[in-house]
């Protein structure tokens, strides 16, 4: 970012006019070089950002501590969470970007001292390479050209995750790569449907199309004040109303009426942190009955193991839904401490329900992926023996809660029996048609049940039924599945499944034309303004008001709606229309990105006294202990976790299979020569490896792959351990997520794995027997 803004790299139309770089800020707002790291507004007390300072000048005053984005009990997935807005009324602008509070001159003094020295000298990058990089990718961008950031979970499990995030959006804003063909910043996830995970969320802070979950004593019991809290007046989320009352009529029915506030107050509330870390303790306090476990492995696959088993030994009942019989289920039997008698089977409490389920080839449905892409997916074969689908299961399991709440007419269970659960059932096991399900998330008009052709057919009042407002258009209309739609027309896909919204493949792509709605280079053309015909044309369905001419004057001030943005601000989530270089509100931890050590770290902050994300939480208790400081002389090296190609995620679906276990047979450690000569390894010995959680041992891999990294003047080695194994499988081994600490990047409460502290050294002959004996 720094190498862009001191040599003028940046695309300056674009800047001025499709990002917030004009925008003036607060006077009184104080940035972390001013205050040692960290940002005005910091609550030493409370642990906890008021970002009042961060606004735009002029923005009306609001409780900005209490603001959605700001809520203690959220994640960083909803609506509000991941910047959104204050009001937008008469800010300030300059659009020669020179004032000095203006969010560009802000941005430069921010990441003045990011030097390509900086880099080489404190994160042991050397300078040529560094500056050969930067060439190359700003190169590529402009005008005639672009270039995209693909990123996975190197760069989020970090107590910093958001933050580095948000700094690969900086950069493609000043690049202008957003919104254009080639551009583009893209999470690889680690296995399929993650993007579909959050949009119909798996997550407990949010409902359907990112729309915030209600939370107790914060959100109040009417509907109107949750809009009110909720909905913006510009841009998409103007619509609000229509997004929280169809999504209510699709789960209520025609139980959900105007007069009970569409079913309102039977959503259940958010009281705590639900987040998988936030319950987990909660069940090592006993504070917590049941579990269902579906397709997960935490015993194994989620950090301090050791306490997650514990902490299923807290519980009345555990519910496994999986393939096989993965660690999780068997905790009680074969996990380290029964091995090393440190727990007794006989002295665990909790039931164990182990149900069969069916794999991804025996069952139909939708893949959503990291394009915002629908693809719909026949059954190729039936599950085997008593094997289900997850529908089946949550369908026949809801079925039997209603049968069964039915006879009890008390009002804790009206929303229960208000639930609309009407699925069609096909075959002798009774499965529900998958393709009904997502024809109510598409939504239906309620009089007679005609499917909503897109987006702006969903209504406020009623009238409309949806079960997520941004897959709308997805069955437009009866015997009409577009994600099962297999005939691309074009290079961009249309015909080939279906991308939200609208099918647009390229989202904010208003930002691919020039304000005037000209195209910004002929051979990165993607939608343009047609003056003949008076609407926005081109290769993709325009991510904008149809007919919206590029000359149509903002009316920010008192506008509302889409309309409101004018003919050139292309970022419709936004209630200015513009990216955000700076986000004046929504992340917990700072409106700029900005360099913390993890959480555990063999180094001091070279840049301020402020060691670490003041924001990120290290959940410390007994169980969950933490290097003393950094520098701690007990863990002298830095160890990274990843995956391998042949194995996937805990390894419950791959070292059950002969082929996938005999590929990668046994856990290892990276280590490099240099360390290896240092502290006496040699190639295939054991190792054991140990950090402030715990132990274990692994096979060493001598490996110029691993590099020591010198920063500071100062040599700092690096191990990596991939993290696939257990005590089940074919390929067993040690659980390398024992070592991790449970901690929560403050906006999505993720942990950090990629980098923490560690010490190694060789197995002695009894810890030797012992990993051969589990190899």
């Amino acid at each position: 970012i720094n190498y862009v803004l001191t040599n003028n790299k940046e695309f300056r139309e674009y800047v001025v006019r499709y990002t917030n770089a004009p925008t003036i800020l607060r006077d009184d707002f104080r940035d972390t070089e001013d205050l040692d790291g960290l940002f005005s507004g910091w609550d030493a007390v409370n642990k906890k950002y008021d970002p009042e300072t961060w606004l735009y000048r002029s923005a009306p005053r609001k409780d900005t501590k209490e603001s959605p984005g700001h809520a203690d009990m959220g994640g960083g997935h909803g609506k509000d969470r991941g910047g959104e807005a204050q009001e937008v009324t008469n800010f300030d602008w300059d659009f020669s970007l020179e004032d000095p509070q203006c969010v560009f001159q802000v941005l430069k003094r921010h990441f003045a001292r990011y030097t390509p020295e900086m880099v080489e000298r404190y994160c042991g990058v050397p300078k040529e390479v560094f500056l050969k990089t930067a060439e190359v990718f700003t190169s590529a961008s402009g005008p005639e050209k672009t270039a995209a950031i693909c990123y996975a979970v190197g760069w989020t499990q970090h107590s910093k995750g958001v933050q580095i995030i948000r700094a690969a959006s900086v950069l493609q804003l000043l690049l202008g790569n957003i919104g254009r063909p080639g551009g583009g910043i893209l999470a690889l996830r680690g296995h399929a449907s993650i993007q579909g995970s959050t949009d119909i969320p798996t997550l407990y802070d949010i409902l359907p199309g990112y729309l915030p979950m209600p939370f107790f004593a914060q959100d109040s019991h009417k509907l109107a004040d949750y809009i009110k809290k909720h909905r913006v007046r510009i841009g998409l989320w103007s619509n609000f109303d229509a997004y929280i009352i169809s999504l209510l009529k699709a789960y209520y029915g025609d139980a959900a009426t105007k007069e009970n506030d569409f079913g309102f107050n039977w959503l259940p509330r958010v009281t705590g942190d639900h987040s998988h870390f936030g319950f987990w303790y909660d069940m090592q306090d006993g504070k917590m009955d049941g579990l269902f476990v579906m397709g997960q492995n935490p015993a194994v696959g989620s950090p301090n193991g050791k306490l997650e088993r514990s902490a299923l030994g807290k519980l009345k009942w555990l519910v496994v839904r999986d393939m096989v019989e993965v660690e999780t289920a068997s905790f009680w039997l074969d996990a380290p401490e029964v091995k090393r008698g440190e727990v007794r089977p006989e002295e665990i409490g909790t039931e164990v329900f182990l149900f069969p389920a069916a794999g991804t080839a025996e069952k139909e449905g939708t893949f959503t992926n990291t394009q915002r892409l629908l693809q719909y997916r026949e059954k190729a074969v039936d599950p085997p023996g008593d094997a289900r689908s997850d529908t089946w299961f949550v369908y026949h399991l809801g079925r039997r809660i209603k049968e069964k709440a039915k006879n009890d007419q008390r009002p804790r269970n009206a929303g229960i029996n208000a639930l609309t659960w009407d699925y069609p059932v096909e075959g002798d096991e009774r499965e529900p048609k998958v393709s009904n399900v997502l024809k109510e998330i598409n939504g239906w008009t309620v009089a007679d049940h005609k499917q909503l052709p897109q987006i702006q057919s969903l209504k406020n009042d009623g009238s409309t039924a949806c079960g997520a407002w941004i897959y709308c258009g997805v069955y437009p209309e009866e015997n009409r599945n577009r994600a099962d739609e297999r005939v691309p027309k074009d290079l961009l896909g249309h015909g080939w499944g279906f991308a939200w919204p609208n099918d647009c493949r390229i989202i904010y792509n208003r930002a691919s034309a020039r304000p005037d709605g000209k195209p910004w280079s002929e051979r990165k053309k993607l939608v343009w303004w047609d003056q003949e015909k008076k609407e926005w044309t081109g290769l993709d369905n325009a991510d904008y008001k149809k007919d919206l001419a590029p000359t149509t004057p903002d009316e920010l001030n008192s506008g509302f709606g889409v309309a409101a943005l004018g003919g050139a601000r292309p970022f419709t989530l936004h209630p200015d229309g513009v990216g955000w270089l700076y986000v004046p509100s929504g992340l917990k931890d700072g409106p700029l990105p900005t360099h913390y050590e993890p959480l555990e770290s063999v180094l001091k902050n070279p840049l301020y006294s402020q060691q670490t994300d003041p924001a990120a939480a290290k959940k410390e208790r007994s169980e969950n202990p933490y290097a003393e400081e950094a520098g701690d002389a007990r863990y002298p090296y830095v160890l990274t976790t990843y995956r391998l190609t042949e194995h996937h995620t805990a390894g419950g679906m791959s070292r059950t299979l002969g082929h996938l276990a005999e590929l990668q047979p046994e856990l290892f450690t990276e280590v490099s020569p240099e360390l290896a000569a240092e502290i006496g390894l040699q190639h295939g010995d054991w190792a054991t490896i140990s950090t402030p959680r715990g132990s274990v041992q692994a096979k060493v891999l001598v490996t110029r792959r691993m590099r020591p990294m010198w920063i500071d003047d100062r040599r700092v080695h690096q191990i990596g351990l991939p993290y696939h194994w257990g005590y089940k499988g074919m390929a067993k081994g040690a659980v390398v997520n024992d070592l991790l600490a449970i901690s929560e990047e403050p906006n999505v409460r993720i942990m950090e794995s990629k980098a923490l502290v560690c010490n190694v050294s060789p197995a002695n002959g009894d810890e030797n027997r012992i990993a051969e004996k589990r190899r």
